[in-house]
């Protein structure tokens, strides 16, 4: 029978080396590829995917590893950590020169346009998005309709209640109580979406 993950980080705690192979194999796969569909750069997943490892090896050996979820989630998290953090370091190193032409007359502000949200707010955006997805499952088949309409497609009470054959008040109420049940489910799960 296959080894659990709980057996083989316990294993490799006490100082077997082969059970942290065995995880490590079980799992390059599937967090390469998030990795790698985070920031679509090979050579830049390679070096996150290195140091993800590096410091799940350290986490395990100083015993911070915990059995709330799966082994799988835990290493995606770290990952995820070590982009951000990656971006917000090359975010303060950046430097850019005022004067972009030999000629002084134009400036790099006239030229470029700073983007609404960068490669970090990205995603945080995108995995709060994913998280929101994850919690509307659990709301009623109407209300998931209409949060979906007026949050994901945009579009305004008017159109939701036309594409929906239904009154603006009917749509007005279903949002008001999805939201309302959308708190509710969180304050109950401790789940906090933030910035």
């Amino acid at each position: 029978m296959k080894p659990t993950d709980s057996n083989l980080i316990a294993l490799y705690q006490t100082g077997n080396e082969e059970a942290l192979s065995i995880l490590i194999h079980r799992y390059q796969s599937d967090l390469f590829t998030f990795i790698l569909y985070k920031i679509k750069d090979e050579d830049f997943a390679n070096d996150i995917f290195q140091d993800t490892f590096m410091k799940i090896i350290v986490m395990l050996k100083e015993g911070r590893y915990n059995e709330e979820g799966k082994f799988i989630l835990w290493a995606k998290r770290i990952a995820q950590n070590l982009i951000i953090d990656h971006f917000r370091a090359k975010a303060k190193n950046t430097k850019v020169s005022e004067t972009t032409f030999d000629n002084e007359e134009y400036s790099i502000f006239d030229l470029i346009r700073e983007p609404s949200e960068n490669i970090e707010d990205q995603l945080v955006s995108q995995q709060i998005q994913q998280d929101l997805i994850k919690i509307i499952q659990f709301l009623p088949e109407n209300q998931q309709e209409v949060i979906k309409l007026r949050f994901f497609d945009g579009l305004s009470f008017k159109e939701i209640a036309e594409q929906t054959n239904l009154s603006i008040n009917t749509t007005l109420g279903r949002v008001r109580y999805a939201l309302i049940n959308l708190r509710k489910i969180m304050e109950e799960n401790n789940i906090i979406l933030t910035r």
